[in-house]
Formats: structure tokens, C-alpha cells, sequence
């Protein structure tokens, strides 16, 4: 999700984003991914931002998409695996709760179908 009001803030008071990604120490295009919001920023990176800017937080800070990141480590042992690293929407993890609380009323009903049908 796009950071609007970081953008509208940065340009209102004519930074660059090359300026702005140095005094986060990052360079250009990492900070221009955090203003597209493919990169999370950091609260810490958000107080910089407010006072590199002169705005309080609350007027340039916009959510970012909630995202779950589920890790996986397969090292034991002598072998030395990969570290895999999946991040996912929490709207998709919603979703799938709703429909794994779907499946197990199912089959509930379906459950007591059979012992009635045993009776």
C-alpha cells in the first residue's frame, strides 16, 4: 500500500527520495519500495522520517498490510538446510481459518448424520 501522505509530505516540503534514503542509510531504491510499501518501515525509521520532515508522525504514518511471516528452518544435525521464509497476507490467513471452521462444521453435521443412521 502506497504511503500517500509520506510522499505528499516528502515532495510539500521538496526532499528527494535520494536525500531521504540517505538519512536512513539505505539507498534509493530500498526507500523508494518503502514509499511504494513493498518494505515495511520500521518505527524507528518513522520517528526519523518525522523529524527530517518537521511533521509529527500521526500526519505521515500510514498502516502497513498486515503480514505473517512463517519461517522454517530444516537444519539437524550435519546437514545444513535453508532457511525458508514465506510472507503472507493476513487476509488470506482469514480466509483460510473461516473455511477450516467451515470444513469442521461439515463435519460435524456429517458425524451426526452417521450415528443417526447407526441408531
Amino acid at each position: 500500500m502506497e504511503k500517500i501522505k509520506l510522499i505528499q509530505a516528502r515532495t510539500k516540503r521538496g526532499f528527494t527520495q535520494q536525500q531521504l534514503a540517505e538519512a536512513l542509510c539505505v539507498d534509493v531504491s530500498n526507500y523508494n519500495r518503502r514509499e511504494k510499501g513493498q518494505i515495511k518501515i520500521s518505527n524507528s525509521e518513522w520517528e526519523k522520517l518525522s523529524k527530517i520532515l518537521d511533521t509529527p508522525v500521526e500526519e505521515i504514518y500510514e498502516q502497513e498490510d498486515s503480514m505473517v511471516f512463517i519461517c522454517k528452518d530444516n537444519a539437524t544435525g550435519n546437514y545444513q538446510g535453508n532457511n525458508h521464509i514465506y510472507s503472507i497476507p493476513e487476509y488470506f490467513l482469514e480466509n483460510q481459518k473461516k473455511y477450516i471452521t467451515t470444513l469442521e462444521e461439515e463435519n460435524q453435521k456429517l458425524k451426526d448424520v452417521i450415528h443417526t443412521l447407526r441408531k
